[in-house]
């Protein structure tokens, strides 16, 4: 077994999207080579209602898969197939735009006004770009959540880890997605498929990442690669190849997502929330979208 060595440590950076809605985001909007089939990820917390509560009034997406999981709060949530309805605490929904959904997200935050969650845009290969749409919303009493003895427990919302299966399924991409909690101090390698690419965000506490050749808990380089990596609140660490992940939790504990996918490796052409094999593709779908022949699905909304 080998494990990973880290590619790239960053920093959620600041955003604003949506009708104004302050968020941070991991990576997005450019080279997407190290984190094929993941497009974007945005971490959309925020202790100020005025902050979120513009939300993400109706817009369209094709060609993706887009994945919200909410930690505190709530998501109104409402589309051109007719549905509607709000994610709390703890739900996870994943949404195939394939041919194409028009769908508004708005955040409603707690009675005390906080609101965290994050959404992960997943590629669609070209033989699914315009596939019907789709979604999956999952409860959150319908996560499984496996304890380990050492008290590092895993909610696992997609794919299969420590021997639970997710319950979100059907996936192009075949991800696993997992909420990984480690309490303070411990050690843990965690297993990885060689073939994914891997990604870690963390969202609470401090650790580190590390690879074999790491044997003390500080940032280290060598010959221009990262072999440690100290992470605390919203780092994201993109790992090379390897079958496993070596971490170690700080004072307070350490907690992240695991998320891990196949990858395309196709030419990706994009614009907002399109994202296609070819920049025709993309004119095309804009096109349609200005002249009301967007939608392929039956629709409960006019777009004249």
């Amino acid at each position: 077994m080998s494990i990973r060595p880290i590619k790239k440590l960053l920093t959620a950076q600041p955003t604003l999207e949506g009708a104004g809605v302050r968020l941070r985001r991991g990576f997005g909007f450019g080279d997407v080579s190290d984190t094929d089939p993941f497009l974007l990820f945005d971490d959309f917390r925020n202790d100020r209602p005025e902050d979120f509560l513009a939300g993400f009034p109706w817009h369209p997406h094709r060609g993706i898969e887009t994945i919200t999981y909410v930690l505190e709060g709530t998501v109104e949530h409402g589309d051109s197939l007719g549905n509607a309805g709000t994610l709390g605490a703890g739900d996870v929904q994943w949404m195939t735009a394939g041919s194409g959904i028009i769908h508004q997200e708005m955040p409603k935050g707690t009675p005390e006004g906080r609101m965290h969650g994050f959404q992960l845009w997943s590629n669609l290969p070209s033989s699914l770009k315009m596939t019907a749409p789709r979604y999956q919303d999952i409860q959150a009493a319908e996560i499984p959540e496996v304890v380990e003895d050492d008290g590092v427990r895993a909610r696992v919302i997609c794919g299969t880890f420590w021997g639970a299966d997710g319950p979100v399924r059907g996936i192009a991409a075949d991800p696993c997605y997992v909420d990984i909690t480690v309490p303070s101090g411990t050690s843990r390698r965690l297993p990885v498929d060689r073939q994914r690419q891997v990604f870690a965000y963390v969202f609470d506490g401090s650790g580190s990442f590390r690879d074999a050749s790491a044997p003390m808990p500080v940032a280290t380089e060598v010959n221009d690669r990262i072999v440690m990596s100290k992470v605390e609140d919203r780092s994201l660490v993109v790992f090379d190849t390897g079958d496993e992940i070596q971490l170690q939790a700080g004072d307070h504990g350490l907690r992240f997502l695991l998320v891990s996918g196949m990858p395309l490796r196709e030419p990706v052409a994009w614009h907002g929330p399109i994202v296609m094999n070819t920049k025709q593709e993309i004119e095309t779908a804009f096109a349609e979208y200005r002249a009301g022949t967007f939608l392929k699905s039956p629709s409960s909304l006019s777009q004249s």
